[in-house]
């Protein structure tokens, strides 16, 4: 069936619409980052760059780290640019641009999210480095799609009924990493985390400048919350909806985080900029290794 123009929305240049690239610009290993100056963050310490592109906030850079062709991109901050960036990635590479219908055969991308993030629990320092092998999203982004059977409903539920969540917010959806992608990552100096994607930063992830909240207990709920052995470990705004998106897509998706706060000790990293560094310097290094 032919897509049509309204659904996708091809450039003059044979561009997608949003990110501004063409299928050659992609390779198959992919890098998310929230800020467009953390590209050049990471891709600093590639080989070569061949390809620098960048419309609004979605900046994108593919290029080569130790002979492997990786591209990075900015997605900005919040699940709703993550639907943008998934989706036209996603037809970068399985869809024809020329007869605008899907390809017989699929491309599976690897996705790895490096990212910031705030501690919930106390035994979670700043600075430490954790990989999301969950993640809950109270965002809404899955229930727009037909997600159910990649979704865990017997944690959704639980953490529905010991948050007390309430009835005018979205129903938590909760996804998983991709297990095999997720393996690479894995050492002794990342701590695994079940990982909470808020829609906002201040009242949703319970911060309180002038404006009251609705519960203002749901931090201590969520840090308390323990499910099978699950407790929620950390707060930020988009991994969920990485997850949900890459599954429905058929790709692997993984979100690294650095963590440079502690909610419940009130501790904001010293250096900041050092703790984002080595994560990308770690996550690089176990790329090619």
């Amino acid at each position: 069936m032919k897509l049509k123009s309204s659904e996708l929305i091809i450039n003059k240049d044979g561009s997608i619409y949003h990110l501004n690239l063409l299928p050659e610009d992609l390779a198959t290993t992919i890098i998310t980052v929230g800020d467009p100056d953390r590209v050049s963050s990471v891709t600093k310490y590639f080989d070569t760059i061949e390809i620098s592109k960048q419309k609004r906030e979605f900046k994108t850079e593919t290029g080569y780290y130790k002979g492997k062709r990786i591209t990075v991109i900015s997605t900005g901050i919040g699940t709703d640019n993550i639907d943008i960036v998934f989706n036209e990635l996603d037809a970068l590479v399985n869809i024809n641009f020329e007869t605008r219908t899907i390809k017989p055969n699929h491309t599976s991308l690897d996705f790895i999210r490096i990212g910031t993030s705030g501690s919930i629990q106390n035994t979670i320092p700043v600075d430490s480095l954790l990989m999301s092998e969950l993640a809950v999203g109270f965002d809404s982004l899955l229930h727009f799609y037909d997600s159910k059977h990649i979704q865990n409903e017997k944690i959704s539920e639980a953490i529905v009924t010991q948050t007390n969540w309430s009835e005018d917010k979205s129903i938590p959806y909760v996804v998983s990493y991709d297990e095999n992608l997720g393996n690479k990552f894995k050492s002794d100096s990342v701590i695994n985390g079940f990982t909470a994607t808020n829609v906002g930063f201040y009242g949703p992830q319970s911060r309180t400048l002038r404006l009251a909240l609705q519960d203002d207990a749901l931090n201590d709920k969520l840090t308390d919350f323990s499910f099978e052995g699950n407790q929620i470990t950390n707060l930020e705004m988009e991994t969920a909806g990485i997850y949900g998106l890459a599954k429905l897509l058929g790709h692997k998706a993984v979100s690294l985080n650095a963590i440079l706060a502690n909610r419940v000790t009130g501790d904001f990293s010293k250096n900041p900029d050092k703790t984002i560094d080595d994560l990308i310097i770690y996550c690089l290094d176990k790329l090619v290794k």
